[in-house]
């Protein structure tokens, strides 16, 4: 009788963690995760780093089809993983299952309530440090990854992130005339964008908020006389002030007409004078893929 009490207790215990909504243990067949970082170099260093933390949505296959990502009620939903400066650990723990996957990923980790209209917004002070020890300029710095069809069989699954975002790059260049030294009091703002968007996170799409505001992004200096703002993709009006560079009291604007891609680096070139109206103005082109 005791045997017997005991038999239906483990069936009952298996039984209960199996309907938790979350796939269940398969020993030894834990998912694991390789997440390339979509350029060479970053702001702080190689790579992902120590510490990062990405989100992971896995939708399961039905009759051999893909089943759309959801807010809720996928094969994993938002479980967040974080590196270590060599591997990734999700917690929880993700475990392999019998079917097929489309694995959807993204970087930095939010709360997302909507996956297909998530609200996003990049800083407009992206100089300076946020309360999550990112800068404003990482922290607006938008990552998308997507793996589908994957099986247990693939073994690791490959992550490789891209930016989605828009990026400028603003180069200051001591010109010939230019007496001294490049001044160190340097303030390069973009004009005219509109900071807010909503991002599908199954696609990596991105797109601008409509009804939403221009603002003034203060960027931040990546280099030696180096200055870049992450953009949301969008067309920017004709002849509006786009690039304000402040100096020594001294102000420079550069208006241009530009529509910033996703995923793209935009160049703009500016040779200084010792006279300000001299300034030289080269459109450096543009970079897709990536940037540091």
């Amino acid at each position: 009788m005791r045997k017997f009490l005991f038999t239906i207790i483990a069936a009952l215990v298996l039984i209960c963690g199996c309907t938790s909504g979350e796939s269940p243990a398969i020993t030894g067949e834990v998912m694991e995760f390789n997440a390339a970082y979509p350029s060479s170099t970053r702001a702080s260093g190689q790579s992902f780093e120590d510490g990062d933390k990405i989100g992971i949505y896995i939708s399961e296959y039905e009759d051999g089809k893909p089943v759309p990502l959801k807010a809720s009620g996928n094969f994993k939903n938002n479980n967040p993983a974080v590196f270590d400066g060599r591997k990734w650990a999700c917690n929880p723990v993700i475990y392999w299952g019998e079917g097929t996957y489309d694995v959807f990923a993204y970087y930095p980790y939010l709360l997302p309530d909507i996956v297909d209209e998530m609200p996003f917004n990049v800083a407009t002070n992206q100089d300076e440090e946020t309360s999550g020890g990112m800068s404003g300029y990482e922290a607006s710095d938008f990552l998308h990854a997507a793996a589908k069809g994957v099986t247990r069989e693939d073994g690791t699954v490959k992550l490789s992130f891209r930016h989605i975002m828009s990026n400028l790059t603003i180069n200051l260049i001591k010109g010939e005339d230019f007496s001294g030294e490049l001044p160190y009091d340097v303030t390069v703002m973009v004009h005219n964008t509109v900071t807010d968007c909503y991002i599908d996170l199954a696609t990596g799409d991105v797109v601008k908020n409509p009804r939403a505001r221009a603002k003034t992004i203060v960027a931040r200096k990546t280099g030696q006389m180096k200055y870049s703002a992450v953009i949301v993709p969008q067309m920017i009006e004709y002849k509006v002030p786009l690039v304000e560079i402040a100096c020594s009291g001294v102000s420079s604007m550069i208006e241009s007409i530009s529509n910033f891609r996703s995923g793209t680096q935009h160049i703009i070139n500016v040779t200084l004078d010792k006279n300000p109206d001299k300034v030289k103005i080269d459109i450096g082109g543009e970079v897709p893929g990536g940037w540091d």
